[in-house]
């Protein structure tokens, strides 16, 4: 059996490889034996930097990424027991007069937990994660769900994606069981997550939309930050548009030359040096691409203080106040 501790404490690796690029196109055609076999290639390059954990979400490319993933684990004996499958519950992408939602009510979460289950041929989840706050739901509906899919067995641990420290705190008020990540984007280029907490007090501040207190609140209660977009969608490394960007880019270039490693490592270094225990996601789907990603999840951060500050002043092209 997986250990959900691979995601609660950060055992496993640093990193956390997201399956969203795999299955194929964004829409309901089918997948084919190329996608199954592109799907494998990346599983297996994470595996081979020392990636365990999978994150997946029911509506990536209309569930044919865990369903690629699935007909992954059925080629692969032995494959399901090396690694950590987490997806995500609460997103109805629109259909017909049906708006794109949020749903967490009971029936939908235990419905759509069944449906990941059956495309990712498994009998348990390691972890669910609830991927966006729903106006409309009951947290005692919520837990009482969760409760249940627990008591079932059919899902090890839980999680959120997307919520802030009171929403976190509201819905663990009335679960009995740990919630053991919240999912956030967190990158170089989004950093609302870290500036909200040193633009108190300023004009600039006030723009900044980011739930104060929720790293904070994360990290006392031993919920584990996961960072989703954590290569900035290849800002800094080959789709540079801004000047800002591109100083960036050629400030990780320089870096990584030095430190003997690759851009996209130092930007991930990036995120695992902060004190909170960051988590990042990497989505990307091109072997070569994730390879690259190695030292970010073998290696320590190798970011003095100063390198540190210089990569963060400079992606914001202006100064820190």
């Amino acid at each position: 059996m997986t250990n959900v501790s691979a995601v609660g404490a950060g055992r496993g690796g640093r990193l956390l490889y997201g399956c969203m690029g795999l299955g194929g196109s964004w829409g309901p055609d089918p997948y084919g034996p190329a996608d199954i076999d592109a799907a494998e290639a990346a599983i297996h390059a994470a595996l081979d930097i020392g990636i365990t954990v999978f994150d997946h979400a029911d509506i990536y490319r209309y569930g044919k990424a865990e369903a690629v993933f699935g007909e992954v684990l059925a080629r692969t004996p032995g494959l399901r027991e090396r690694v950590v499958l987490q997806t995500k519950c609460g997103i109805r992408l629109a259909d017909g007069d049906r708006p794109g939602m949020y749903d967490l009510r009971a029936g939908s979460i235990t419905r759509q937990v069944e449906q990941s289950l059956t495309r990712l041929r498994t009998d348990a989840l390691d972890v669910l994660l609830l991927h966006r706050p729903d106006p409309l739901a009951d947290p005692d509906e919520i837990a009482s769900a969760l409760m249940s899919l627990d008591r079932q067995g059919l899902v090890r641990g839980f999680g959120v994606s997307n919520m802030g420290a009171a929403q976190i705190a509201r819905l663990q008020a009335r679960l009995d069981l740990p919630l053991v990540a919240n999912q956030l984007e967190m990158s170089l280029r989004s950093r609302a997550w870290v500036e909200a907490g040193v633009l108190l007090n300023t004009p600039e501040g006030a723009g900044n939309g980011f739930p104060f207190g929720t790293l904070e609140h994360c990290l006392d209660h031993g919920i584990r930050l996961q960072a989703w977009g954590a290569l900035a969608q290849g800002r800094y490394t080959g789709r540079q548009q801004t000047p800002a960007e591109h100083a960036t880019a050629e400030l990780l270039a320089d870096l990584a030359r030095r430190k003997d490693t690759t851009p996209e490592s130092v930007l991930l270094w990036w995120l695992t040096r902060h004190p909170a225990g960051i988590a990042p996601v990497i989505g990307t789907a091109r072997p070569a691409r994730i390879r690259a990603c190695r030292d970010a999840s073998l290696r320590a951060p190798d970011l003095t203080h100063e390198e540190w500050y210089a990569l963060w002043t400079t992606a914001r092209g202006l100064p820190l106040p």
